[in-house]
């Protein structure tokens, strides 16, 4: 039986004899998925789950996060995370730039896999049935939003100059350490650690980095900490939708094929984080007698976390299993330990990335050293008769390789991130000043996210304050204000718009009215916060 020409090689130029043609598209639709996950999905997340005047700072540092990390992969980052072997946990630096390198078929050099002690191929080098081009896209799109990750954890006060140098030094002394020493073919590859998708390499070292961070840059201002509330729920849902969804290219592109594999993953990815969304939302209800949203993105986010490692090498119930514990044991660090521990304290870890990542991160590579079924471990590993501790045999050993992989993530990650913030701040300072803290976007980019209103605050901790705006043709408009003191230039600028809106001609503009509200606040704090007319 003849192969129809459509799947057949030599084509054209462009369709050599080793391409697959599904493969090629899945993977770069997986790449793609990823990519949304963080352009746009966590700069909408970020942008409107922080305060409002921190919207376009929040937004921005993952954005700018994005644009570098491509830069800095395809110049040398590539391939020292799945290059040629330079040492056991780290490639060759070199370019990922020119035609003959990225339209020759895909290979990781250094994961041809040994018997142990002797020269016998146990697993031969993987091979993808698509163009370099294709592995260079889908593995950088992981790279950039494992540091988008960490700046989960400085949002609000780090310095946009001291992150835009943390980016690349952090992808080059920290990242690919961990994706070669797992994924590229370096020494925990070798000794079958198991993970997946990035249970270590993504999740537990943007956890540890952005605490690691958290501690050298300091905390967000004491009002900021004290009161943050997000300025957006509703776009902070659409982002977290977003990384939802796209989590099915994050894990099921990790085989390097549309195979069954990839099917696995993608069911249980959404398995596990139906499942921990759920639980943390009961436990909300049950300890704070109200489902939070946000605690139902939190949920959301460690059970994604926690499938991660183990995506298509479990079965739906372990998934199940999996989406239990990723719902109760982070929330049970982030709502309990968290506030009963003076050091957790001490760092302010905005967005809690330590529990959503690094807890479920590290949950989710032990569980998975327990529930990894043989069959499937055997359609994705290296290392052949892989199993759980729980399925017998060498099971057991697994849990322990399981175990160390992490502490290495954990430790290398601790110096690595130190280091580099040691170095920055003699250059730059990690924190901005207590003047820009106070202001925020306006102060650190010359913009805002909204035109209007305050702080997406609630009205009125004090009680409401009216402020009557006398017009020229003696209308009077109501307004509600937690203060006067927070309305800006282009808040001025919009209360006008509405008065003309309403038929009323101020006297003057935008500067007039500035004095009235120099005069009123004045007035304001004399009275008391008591009704102003």
């Amino acid at each position: 039986m003849s192969v129809p020409v459509a799947y057949q090689g030599n084509t054209s130029l462009a369709v050599a004899d080793w391409l697959n043609k599904g493969d090629n598209a899945w993977q770069m639709i997986s790449a793609t998925l990823v990519g949304l996950q963080s352009v746009p999905g966590l700069v909408i997340l970020y942008g409107s789950i922080v305060k409002k005047k921190w919207a376009v700072n929040s937004a921005f540092m993952a954005f700018y996060a994005f644009a570098a990390v491509w830069i800095c992969w395809v110049t040398w980052a590539y391939n020292m995370s799945f290059g040629e072997k330079l040492l056991p946990f780290w490639g060759k630096a070199k370019p990922a730039l020119g035609q003959k390198f990225l339209i020759k078929q895909a290979a990781l050099p250094a994961s041809t896999h040994y018997y142990k002690g002797g020269d016998t191929v146990e697993t031969a080098m993987i091979e993808p049935y698509y163009p370099m081009a294709s592995m260079v896209y889908f593995q950088c799109n992981f790279a950039a939003i494992t540091l988008i990750l960490v700046a989960g954890s400085l949002l609000g006060r780090m310095n946009i100059k001291a992150w835009m140098l943390f980016v690349p030094l952090w992808l080059t002394f920290s990242y690919t350490i961990g994706a070669f020493s797992l994924w590229g073919g370096g020494f925990l590859f070798q000794w079958g650690v198991i993970d997946y998708s990035g249970g270590y390499v993504i999740h537990l070292s943007s956890g540890i980095a952005g605490l690691t961070a958290a501690y050298w840059v300091g905390p967000r201002s004491t009002k900021d900490r004290e009161r943050f509330p997000p300025n957006n729920v509703l776009l902070m849902l659409t982002g977290a939708g977003l990384l939802w969804m796209g989590w099915a290219g994050f894990n099921g592109g990790d085989p390097y094929s549309a195979n069954i594999d990839s099917s696995m993953a993608v069911l249980n990815t959404n398995i596990c984080a139906a499942t921990s969304l759920l639980v943390w939302t009961c436990l909300d209800v049950i300890y704070f007698k109200k489902p939070s949203v946000i605690g139902a993105v939190q949920g959301m986010i460690t059970g994604l976390v926690c499938i991660t490692p183990g995506a298509g090498l479990v079965q739906g119930w372990a998934a199940i299993v999996m989406g239990v514990l990723s719902g109760s044991i982070p929330w049970f660090t982030m709502m309990i330990v968290h506030k009963r521990s003076r050091i957790l304290q001490q760092v302010d870890d905005t967005l809690g990335v330590f529990h959503t990542h690094a807890v479920a991160g590290f949950l989710g590579g032990a569980t998975t050293g327990l529930l990894t079924e043989p069959t499937l471990a055997s359609l994705f590993l290296p290392v052949t008769n892989s199993r759980g501790g729980f399925y017998g045999g060498v099971g057991g050993y697994q849990f322990v390789k399981q175990i160390v992989g992490a502490l290495f993530i954990i430790g290398w990650n601790l110096v690595a991130t130190s280091i580099i913030c040691v170095l920055i701040r003699l250059v730059i300072p990690l924190r901005m000043s207590e003047e820009d803290l106070a202001i925020g976007d306006d102060a650190v980019h010359g913009e805002e996210a909204y035109a209007l209103w305050g702080d997406g605050e609630k009205n009125g901790q004090k009680g409401k304050i009216y402020i009557y705006l006398i017009c020229k043709m003696g209308a009077r408009l109501p307004m509600t204000f937690k203060c006067l003191d927070f309305l800006t230039m282009s808040d001025l600028s919009g209360l006008v718009q509405i008065l003309w809106l309403h038929g009323m001609r101020c006297d003057g503009n935008e500067n007039s009215l500035l004095k009235k509200r120099k005069h009123m606040s004045t007035s304001m704090h004399k009275n008391n916060y008591e009704n102003v007319l």
